[in-house]
């Protein structure tokens, strides 16, 4: 079993920014362009999809979902909760960041600047969707990206493993109740049924299904067998992105030409609360005296989001059409550049970093 997690936790040290990652926010940018055509060409056919529900979910792109979730639960091991002892004071800030600040303060966020400050250049009667678009997107934190910021930031892959396993862990029981506490804050109305068929269809079978089949790889063909499969799968999660997003763009198209500030004004708050957990978690790590290597995918854990997540969940509780789904659709558009920058601050602040360590 120890073999196992350290060969899991190599794979994850190796993890590099590939050609869709790299460039993510210019496919983003096309799936703009093509869904805005395809919904103002031919509106039928979407709307026959976006009509296609089971209890307010959405089953195209249900099954999207998990095509895109499925593979990146995959690749974790969970029975690397049992290291969360070695990393405890750096998986205790992640923890803070991740649980107890950025759900709340991007709600604090979104209630300032879209309830308030850019109120009046917003559809009024999108307001309430946008901040509980912006609260979903912080609730879920980032699982398979991480594994790579960690890399770009020399991270120790041990604990991003751990942090991961157990963050997902938590989600399972915590992002519904935390999700519904913020939009009843916001005065918001919880459709507290279809949240919980959201949590259950989207985190709960995803996990179960992928630690199955996790295990049934690494018992009948080992590492090995399980790379097979996590190579093929790859792009087929990647496509399935892509397609949601063209769908969502699809539903938004009118919206979205109609006012493209939109997209600008709800990207203000998810670059501060990037900004600010990421910051707020380094220097909480540096004060705790965490080693860098343990401190820079801290940072990174607490300021990334879990967006594929947040985008069928926005979609399952408040459809296609809504500002909640954009607002987290905004999220992946800035997600790669944003978080390349928190790379870059961490990796260049190392020698500042350490001297704190040293004295």
């Amino acid at each position: 079993m120890t073999a196992q997690y350290e060969i899991t936790a190599k794979k994850a040290e190796g993890a590099e920014l590939g050609t869709f990652e790299r460039y993510l926010t210019a496919w983003v940018a096309l799936c703009i362009v093509a869904g805005v055509a395809l919904g103002h060409f031919f509106p039928a056919p979407l709307q026959i999809i976006g009509k296609a529900e089971i209890a307010n979910v959405n089953m195209p792109v249900a099954v999207l979902i998990w095509l895109m979730i499925i593979p990146m639960l995959l690749k974790i091991d969970f029975r690397a909760l049992h290291h969360v002892k070695e990393h405890w004071r750096g998986v205790g800030v992640t923890l803070f960041i991740n649980w107890a600040v950025k759900p709340f303060s991007m709600a604090a966020l979104g209630m300032l600047f879209i309830g308030y400050l850019f109120r009046d250049m917003l559809p009024a009667d999108q307001i309430d969707s946008y901040i509980a678009g912006l609260i979903i997107l912080a609730a879920a934190p980032c699982t398979a990206m991480v594994f790579v910021w960690s890399n770009l930031s020399d991270g120790e892959p041990h604990f991003t493993l751990t942090q991961v396993a157990l963050n997902d862990t938590i989600m399972v029981f915590a992002f519904a109740p935390i999700v519904g506490l913020l939009l009843g804050l916001s005065s918001i109305i919880v459709p507290w049924d279809t949240l919980l068929i959201s949590v259950l269809a989207f985190i709960v079978v995803p996990v179960i299904v992928s630690q199955i089949l996790r295990a049934y790889l690494l018992k009948s063909g080992g590492e090995p067998a399980l790379a097979k499969v996590l190579a093929a799968t790859h792009p087929v999660s990647l496509l399935a992105l892509l397609a949601t997003l063209v769908l969502l763009f699809g539903f938004q198209g009118e919206q979205i030409l109609a006012q493209p500030l939109v997209i600008v004004l709800l990207a203000v708050p998810i670059l501060i609360q990037v900004y600010f957990n990421s910051g707020l978690a380094y220097f909480l790590n540096r004060q705790f005296g965490v080693a860098h290597c343990v401190a820079a995918p801290s940072a990174l854990i607490g300021a990334s989001n879990f967006f594929e997540l947040a985008v069928a969940t926005a979609i399952g509780l408040f459809g296609f059409d809504s500002g909640a789904a954009l607002a987290t659709v905004v999220g992946v558009l800035v997600e790669v550049p944003v978080m390349l920058s928190v790379v870059r601050i961490v990796n260049k602040t190392k020698n500042w970093y350490e001297r704190k360590a040293a004295s």
